[in-house]
C-alpha cells in the first residue's frame, strides 16, 4: 500500500459544468434487462470502463466523474439489478451481482475494463477482480462495502433488524410510504454526503426523479432489503474459514487498484478503506476529511485526479 497520488487539477476538464445523465439503453443478459448509460469518450486513445452504484442508487451516481474522465474512459454505467430501470433478481448476494456484472462485461466484449465501485459496488468490484482478472486493467474502490462487525457505525444499523422478520419488504414499502419524496432525498443526501450543501441543483433534482421511482417500483423494497441481507451474509462469511470471504478474495486482487475513503462516512466504517488498501497487493489510499460516503459525487474532481494519478503511476517508466 502506498500513497494515492493527485495529479494535477488542470489535466481535467474546466471546473463549473455539470453534465446532465448520459444516454441510457437496455441490455439483455441470461433473460434480464439491464439499463446501462454511456460516457463516450471523448479523445482517441480511451480504454473501456464501468462504473457500478451502491446499494439504492443507481447509474447516474456516476455522472460528474464519468464526465470529468471521459477523455481517458469510454465509460458505461450499469444500474444493478433491481435499481434504477433494470429488472429485479431472483436472488441479491454479492455472488449473484458479481456473476450478472461479469456476464455484462463478457457480453460487452470490450476487453480489460478500468472498473470503479462505489459501497456496495466496490464490495461486487472485489470479487469480479479476484475471480476475473483477466476482466479488469485497474481497480477503483470508493467507499467499498467490506465487512466490518461494529453496525453501530453505520447508518443502516436501525434497519437490520428488519433483516430477520417475515415480508419484511412490506413493512418498509409502508415506511417509505409515509416519507414524502422531498423528506426521503433529504434523509439519503444527509446520509451519504459529508457537505450536503455540495449537492447542485441539478442533482438533488435528478435524486428526487429517482425516489419518485422507487415509488412506483414494486420490488424495489424487496430488492433494498434482499441486498442488505446479502450484504450482511458477506460480512460474517468474510471471518469464517473458506474461500468466499471477501477479505481473502481482495487478497488476490492483482490490478493496480485505488482506494477511497471518506472521514465523514456514516454507511461504511470510514476504517474500512485503509485495511482494504492493506490487502490489497498494489493499492493506494486516498483518506479525504470532511467527505462521506460518495466521494464521486461530492468531491468528484479530487476522485478524478486521484483515478488519472493512478493512471500516471501505472504508465510510467519503471526505473
Amino acid at each position: 500500500m502506498k500513497g494515492a497520488k493527485l495529479a494535477a487539477d488542470e489535466v481535467l476538464p474546466p471546473d463549473g459544468s455539470v453534465p446532465p445523465p448520459w444516454p441510457a439503453r437496455r441490455v439483455t443478459i441470461g433473460g434480464a434487462m439491464l439499463q446501462v448509460r454511456d460516457t463516450p469518450a471523448t479523445a482517441p486513445g480511451a480504454e473501456p470502463a464501468v462504473y457500478v452504484h451502491g446499494l439504492g442508487g443507481s447509474s447516474q451516481n456516476f455522472t460528474d466523474l464519468a464526465g470529468l474522465l471521459a477523455d481517458r474512459f469510454d465509460g458505461q454505467a450499469v444500474d444493478l439489478p433491481g435499481f434504477g430501470y433494470s429488472d429485479p433478481s431472483p436472488r441479491y448476494s454479492i455472488a449473484a451481482f458479481a456473476d450478472r456484472l461479469i456476464g455484462y462485461l463478457d457480453h460487452a466484449g470490450r476487453g480489460p475494463v478500468h472498473l470503479v465501485g462505489n459501497s456496495l459496488g466496490g464490495s461486487i468490484s472485489v470479487r469480479v477482480a479476484a475471480l476475473r482478472p483477466d476482466l479488469i486493467r485497474t481497480l477503483t474502490l470508493v467507499s467499498p462495502a467490506m465487512p466490518f462487525l461494529d453496525p453501530r457505525r453505520t447508518a443502516q444499523g436501525p434497519v437490520l433488524p428488519l433483516l430477520a422478520l417475515p415480508r419484511a419488504h412490506r413493512i418498509l414499502a409502508w415506511g417509505m410510504a409515509r416519507l414524502t419524496v422531498e423528506e426521503m432525498a433529504e434523509q439519503v443526501m444527509l446520509a451519504c454526503f459529508g457537505d450536503t450543501a455540495k449537492v447542485s441543483p441539478q442533482r438533488r433534482a435528478e435524486a428526487m426523479e429517482e425516489i419518485k421511482l422507487r415509488y412506483t417500483v414494486a420490488h424495489y423494497p424487496q430488492a433494498y432489503l434482499g441486498t442488505l441481507r446479502g450484504l450482511v451474509s458477506s460480512f460474517l462469511r468474510a471471518y469464517l474459514p473458506g474461500d468466499n470471504s471477501q477479505w481473502r478474495l481482495a487478497a488476490r486482487i492483482s490490478a493496480p487498484t485505488l482506494v477511497i475513503g471518506g472521514l465523514k462516512d456514516t454507511l461504511v466504517d470510514p476504517r474500512v478503506p485503509a485495511q482494504v488498501a492493506k490487502v490489497i497487493p498494489d493499492s493506494r489510499l486516498l483518506i479525504l476529511p470532511g467527505v462521506g460516503h460518495v466521494a464521486q459525487m461530492e468531491v468528484p474532481r479530487l476522485v478524478a485526479r486521484a483515478v488519472v494519478g493512478m493512471l500516471e503511476d501505472v504508465n510510467s517508466p519503471v526505473g
